[in-house]
């Protein structure tokens, strides 16, 4: 048998930041975010030479261990071996006779699309499909948190867990103690399809160590600096404007919640942009996107922009200038999904 999982990328329309702790322990964060047809895929393959073998597809890596728990944490595919030793440690299981997990993601490390936190939950469920772990959505997306902040000290947010696993078009809330309200929204059919046809996901062909930004908003609230916190309730406050937005289908206000919510983003730490981005930015403005902003916590990766009416093209045009890939994509209604053949 093997067992297979895939979980998919999202793209953060408004309040990125405001689920990172302490700032969301002490004032609540709300995030808007949807799912894309990008996905993390994981297929596990049982074994009977008493190894563990690790073939990451995308990044072509490959590793073996033998099939002894807990897995060293090496700075080698640590993410995965992260998963495994906390299901070990958690459900057990595990056989002694060994496994092969292979794993694919769509988009890059480091571009801003929730990669890393996404291929947590891809490996997780395929993991629950093998051993039938008792996860509901709430219990998979705490666990991969958990995993991530907890047991491999990865700073961070927790949107990506829940986008990844529940699907589909989000409001979220985050407070302390790790309460997350996951609210799906019930958006018309004809509003979607206008949004996914107006926003453009470019790649700048850059990619950051998104935990660098994230530590220094971290410390930004931890030293109580007033216009970093006043910048973040302004990003929750933004994912209010888009809820409403969306509901409403007033879909070409978007563009300016974006911008709204791109020149607060830019408050909350150093290096959330740079030159080159703030020239990519003005470039798609300049071409017709009425606002935009960069994907995850900032500093490379991709960034998305609304375009209005028919300006896509000539957006699109002006982007490709600068010699990265605009990629094409459909919101999707589904969060992970696994089988077996």
């Amino acid at each position: 048998m093997i067992y297979r999982s895939k979980a998919p990328l999202r793209i953060g329309l408004a309040g990125g930041g405001t689920d990172v702790s302490p700032y969301s322990d002490l004032y609540g964060g709300a995030i808007l975010n949807v799912t894309i047809s990008l996905y993390a895929r994981a297929s596990i393959e049982p074994l009977s030479d008493g190894k563990i073998i690790f073939e990451s597809a995308d990044r072509k890596e490959q590793l073996s261990y033998d099939a002894v728990y807990p897995l060293p944490l090496d700075g080698k595919l640590d993410i995965l071996k992260g998963v495994i030793n906390r299901v070990q440690k958690d459900y057990g299981g595990l056989p002694s006779s060994g496994f092969r997990l292979t794993t694919y993601v769509d988009a890059p490390p480091g571009s801003g699309l929730g990669t890393s936190s996404t291929l947590v939950v891809a490996v997780l469920g395929a993991f629950a499909e093998w051993l039938k772990l008792p996860l509901g959505e709430y219990d998979m997306a705490h666990l991969a948190y958990s995993i991530e902040r907890e047991d491999l000290q990865q700073a961070g947010g927790k949107q990506d867990q829940y986008a990844a696993t529940f699907g589909g078009v989000n409001f979220m809330e985050f407070y302390g103690g790790d309460k997350v309200i996951v609210n799906p929204l019930r958006i018309k059919e004809v509003h979607l399809h206008e949004l996914e046809n107006n926003l453009v996901l470019f790649y700048t062909s850059t990619s950051r160590l998104s935990s660098t930004i994230i530590s220094e908003q971290q410390k930004n609230v931890n030293d109580k600096k007033d216009d970093s916190i006043a910048a973040m309730h302004h990003l929750k406050e933004q994912a209010v404007m888009m809820k409403e937005a969306l509901l409403r289908g007033s879909i070409d206000k978007i563009g300016e919640i974006l911008n709204y919510g791109f020149e607060y983003k830019k408050q909350m730490a150093k290096g959330i942009t740079n030159p080159q981005l703030d020239e990519i930015y003005e470039a798609a403005r300049k071409a017709g996107a009425s606002g935009g902003k960069i994907s995850g916590a900032g500093g490379g990766g991709f960034m998305i922009f609304y375009c209005p009416k028919n300006t896509r093209f000539k957006v699109v045009d002006a982007l490709n200038s600068f010699g990265g890939d605009v990629k094409r994509y459909t919101f999707t209604h589904h969060g992970i999904q696994t089988w077996s053949i």
